[in-house]
């Protein structure tokens, strides 16, 4: 698989990123409020873009990677969700599992677009790969976060280091 295969539900559609998501990708992690549980620092504008070109990229090298999210409504970008192998330097290791992530504009917090994104991922990589294990890790004082995992199936709280911090391992 070379790009993302589009999903929709009720409310999302998740599709294949496109250049013009640039400047809503540069807003959405150029916001400190989103990026607190990453690392605490605002991304540049250039930062939001290789990430945006990586997300895409994902898709060629492993058959899965990231969507960009919008809004069935207005059509509007909100954030991102899916699926890397960043083969991350943390103890415990988890190189080799699909790790899922998800980030959101900062104006759509509480309203399940995280939660209904995360469902439609997992939907499709349980029925696309259906990989033995997936793995989340998330900031220990990122409660929302922590909620949307466990909502969706993700469980372990295993305490891990990343960048000499600490973080937690979610399976499922």
């Amino acid at each position: 698989m070379t790009a993302a295969p589009v999903l929709e539900t009720a409310r999302l559609t998740l599709r294949p990123f496109r250049a013009s998501d640039a400047d809503a990708q540069a807003a959405m992690m150029g916001d400190p409020i989103v990026t607190r549980h990453l690392g605490g620092q605002p991304f540049s504008r250039e930062e939001g873009w290789r990430k945006l070109l990586c997300g895409a990229g994902l898709w060629t090298l492993f058959g899965y990677g990231y969507w960009a999210v919008e809004r069935r409504d207005d059509g509007r970008f909100i954030g991102q969700v899916g699926f890397a192998d960043f083969r991350r330097d943390m103890t415990p290791r988890i190189e080799g599992l699909p790790e899922m992530g998800w980030l959101f504009a900062a104006d759509t917090f509480g309203q399940g677009y995280a939660s209904e994104a995360v469902a439609a991922g997992l939907d499709w990589i349980d029925r696309a790969l259906a990989p033995a294990q997936i793995v989340a890790i998330i900031d220990e004082a990122n409660g929302a976060s922590i909620r949307v995992a466990e909502k969706a199936g993700f469980a372990g709280r295993e305490p891990a280091t990343y960048r000499s911090e600490p973080i937690l391992i979610f399976r499922r």
